[in-house]
């Protein structure tokens, strides 16, 4: 029997609107890159990349799915196996930061109930630019209770924190999950069990 190389693995889906930097950030995290050309994705694409997080390998699967419209059916399917979702806006564009109730109502009708959520503001390289206060990030994440992070592909400003938090986020919700579920079997299987001697 083959022996895995990692200790779990986790899949991860970056969604917001097209043009908010999706695939800088998968390329930066996962290749160290920045591509300067603007791409929109026709479809899906994935990246892995494992990570050590707190002497364990984590395996990160993360899904690059398109921001358009018109191809929502096909993402939606891809929401259901996701165990932690980017929510990214570009800090520079207001629309993209407002559609983020509109992704999070689609996650909460395609994505598990259990799946864990990072706002993130692309783009914090051009704060010049910025048309989406810090403080109006805060306070979705904080309504929404999930957390929140400013980046930078081009820069490489908190990508690497971005993964690596919602990671950690996602391995501590899998271990209450785990917990919770061992209490229930334990309160069910301590009355009537009979030890053979």
């Amino acid at each position: 029997m083959a022996r895995t190389t990692h200790d779990g693995m986790v899949k991860l889906i970056p969604l917001g609107d097209s043009g908010v930097g999706k695939p800088c950030i998968i390329n930066r995290f996962s290749d160290d890159a920045f591509s300067h050309s603007f791409i929109s994705n026709i479809g899906i694409d994935f990246k892995i990349s494992t990570i050590d997080l707190h002497g364990k390998r984590i395996k990160l699967q993360i899904w690059d799915t398109a921001g358009q419209e018109r191809f929502h059916t096909i993402t939606t399917s891809y929401y259901r196996d996701a165990t932690g979702i980017l929510l990214v806006y570009d800090i520079t564009d207001a629309s993209s930061f407002e559609n983020i109730s509109k992704w999070l109502r689609n996650i909460d009708m395609h994505a598990s109930e259990n799946v864990v959520k990072m706002l993130v503001g692309n783009k914090k390289d051009m704060v010049d630019r910025r048309d989406v206060s810090k403080e109006s990030g805060e306070q979705v994440a904080a309504s929404h209770n999930i957390r929140f992070l400013e980046t930078s592909a081009k820069a490489n400003i908190n990508i690497d924190r971005a993964f690596f938090e919602l990671a950690e986020a996602i391995l501590e919700k899998v271990s209450e999950t785990i917990r919770q579920s061992s209490r229930k079997g334990l309160s069910r299987d301590s009355g009537g069990g009979s030890s053979a001697g």
